[in-house]
């Protein structure tokens, strides 16, 4: 994100064959029809209005119903409209029964009280890696679980470091990185390119450097967090990365790289199918941290949740749903399809060995961590904009990085 929090699922869900949906199914014809009219109608609300009826998405869920032995009546929102649809409906006692949403909305619903948690609806998430599992966290408690994640690594273009003798292997920490974009200005292309713009997306692209520095989000004004913005205003000042990252948004900064004269790029994995269209042969690795290893960069993507129902009763036929949208088959078809890394190790094994050019998104997802995650929950959003507005304040000179993050971390107190 943040292309997360507008993440949609592409056209190429469509390419989702009848596997998705028949992996599901325990029955076809009359037979199948009539168990389902006879197990009642459940609803499952996403975020995904350009799906029709006659999408794979909605064959999944279709089929989904069919092996519960109920019927599926779904209903789409826009992601903005999502979350206030999904509290006025709890008020009305009328929620859906399944509930589709970007991570960082579930720490919110469920401090409103909307959300069952896993405890309490037997939903089995023992397979789903840790850090992933975490945005879906709160107070102790999980709520859901997600369907699939992307996160945030560094492109680059190959030919742009050969030109300037940079081995891609050397780097491996933020000294290696910055004397590998001096060598790329030193042979007359440019170095980095990134969303610094004054909205979440500026937070968003900034924490793999925040947290890879030892920073946490409790402490904006931390030394570490000094680091992380002194780096970014450095390079912005010696000219490895351009002025415009100030006003780029993850989409305009992707074009800047696409142009071809820029050595690396720090965006997702929902680039992938415009990387193979850029004309030029590129590769991924992982933020590095500070000091070396992976940083830990913010995971986007959704969870499928179960919302707090008066009936009770209707909480075993919902987790079978869940259980079907979420198992390992279908993970894989759809994942795969939306360029999302699974959410377990199993099934990012078999993503890899489909595709080894994954490898660097597993490595980076693996590493990654949610914006919510640290039971941060809805405090979040409030030292998010505080962040980027520190961001904004220190790359454009008008505030120096330690007074921009000091008034930072005061406006969140």
């Amino acid at each position: 994100m943040n292309r997360s929090a507008r993440r949609r699922l592409t056209a190429g869900v469509l390419t989702v064959v009848a596997v998705t949906a028949t992996s599901c199914s325990s029955g076809s014809g009359d037979t199948s029809a009539k168990a389902a009219e006879g197990g009642g109608t459940y609803t499952i609300w996403d975020p995904y209005p350009q799906f029709d009826k006659t999408s794979a998405w909605a064959k999944l869920l279709d089929g989904c119903g069919t092996e519960a032995g109920v019927k599926i009546k779904r209903t789409s929102f826009d992601t903005s409209d999502l979350t206030n649809k999904v509290l006025l409906a709890a008020q009305q006692d009328n929620s859906a029964d399944v509930l589709i949403v970007d991570n960082p909305v579930v720490s919110t619903l469920a401090e409103a009280g909307v959300l069952t948690t896993s405890d309490e609806t037997k939903l089995d998430t023992s397979k789903v890696s840790p850090n992933l599992l975490a945005a879906g966290q709160s107070g102790g408690k999980t709520y859901g679980t997600p369907i699939g994640a992307n996160t945030l690594a560094l492109y680059y273009n190959k030919a742009v470091l050969k030109k300037a003798g940079v081995d891609i292997s050397s780097v491996k920490d933020w000294t290696s990185l910055t004397a590998a974009l001096a060598k790329v200005k030193a042979a007359g292309k440019k170095g980095i390119t990134f969303s610094a713009i004054g909205t979440e997306e500026g937070s968003f692209q900034f924490l793999p450097w925040f947290w890879g520095s030892g920073a946490q989000l409790t402490a904006l004004d931390s030394d570490q967090a000094g680091s992380a913005l002194s780096l970014w205003k450095n390079w912005l000042d010696k000219g490895y990365a351009p002025n415009s990252v100030i006003n780029n948004t993850q989409t305009t900064s992707w074009q800047e790289f696409a142009g071809g004269d820029y050595a690396f790029s720090e965006n997702g994995t929902w680039q992938l199918g415009n990387a193979d269209k850029a004309g030029f042969d590129y590769g991924v690795i992982p933020v590095p941290a500070a000091t070396g290893g992976d940083a830990a960069a913010p995971t986007g993507g959704e969870f499928v949740t179960m919302p707090v129902q008066s009936d009770t009763g209707r909480y075993a036929n919902s987790q079978k749903l869940v259980a079907c949208l979420t198992n390992s088959q279908n993970l894989l078809e759809t994942d795969t399809t939306l360029s999302y890394v699974a959410p377990t190790t199993e099934v990012q094994d078999k993503q890899v060995a489909a595709n080894a050019e994954l490898k660097p998104w597993v490595d980076a997802v693996k590493a990654a961590k949610g914006r919510t995650s640290d039971d941060l929950g809805t405090k979040y959003p409030k030292i998010s904009e505080q962040l980027w507005k520190a961001i904004q304040s220190a790359l454009s000179g008008s505030t120096s990085v330690k007074d921009a993050l000091g008034s930072a971390q005061s406006a969140v107190k």
